[in-house]
């Protein structure tokens, strides 16, 4: 055997017994609240009938003036060691049954948790607070965030037309002037 292929030898050996010698070590592994609030607030953004999670008054507010894309915001969860508990409040969309949106609540929630996390979620409880077209839900999640983005928009178009305007009226009238003061004498 040469060098080069001892040296491969002893660095697969020492591998091994480094992985070896960290099998014994103890330690815990956590997760705060907000962690597995955004794991499902992002697992339920597909669920067929599901308008939306309510975060309750306040944090509908707070949604109604700034554009947030908080994917906690409604999701209440109770974490423990080895299992999770989910509340949530939703809007489930009108003319959908909302026992089926509620099943795939479930399943989706407690898949992603598991696949994430390893807990076991043990209870996911869903109160269902308002039901609404998707029509009606589009058209209230416009923020006053927007209204004054549209109303800036508006008023920057209205402030272009006018210099445009007076700018074109200012060259008019220049010309006017210079056609109507030529020199006398050439």
């Amino acid at each position: 055997m040469n060098n080069q292929e001892n040296n491969y030898t002893n660095q697969d050996i020492n591998a091994v017994e480094t992985v070896e010698n960290h099998t014994g070590i103890r330690g815990e592994l956590t997760y705060e609240d907000k962690v597995i609030q955004k794991i499902v607030g992002i697992a339920l953004e597909d669920i067929p009938g599901l308008l939306g999670v309510s975060g309750g008054f306040f944090s509908n507010v707070a949604g109604k003036i700034v554009n947030t894309d908080d994917k906690t915001s409604g999701v209440g969860v109770e974490v423990g060691k080895e299992q999770v508990a989910v509340d949530l409040d939703i809007v489930a969309e009108y003319g959908e049954n909302v026992a089926t949106i509620y099943d795939k609540i479930k399943e989706v929630v407690s898949a992603e948790i598991n696949k994430m996390t390893d807990l076991e979620v043990v209870e996911v409880n869903v109160n269902v607070v308002d039901v609404k077209t998707h029509q009606q839900y589009e058209a209230e999640q416009v923020t006053v965030q927007d209204r004054l983005s549209n109303a800036a928009e508006s008023t920057s178009n209205y402030i272009s037309e006018q210099s445009d305007k007076a700018e074109r009226y200012y060259n008019k009238q220049e010309a006017k002037y210079k056609a109507n003061n030529q020199p006398r004498v050439k």
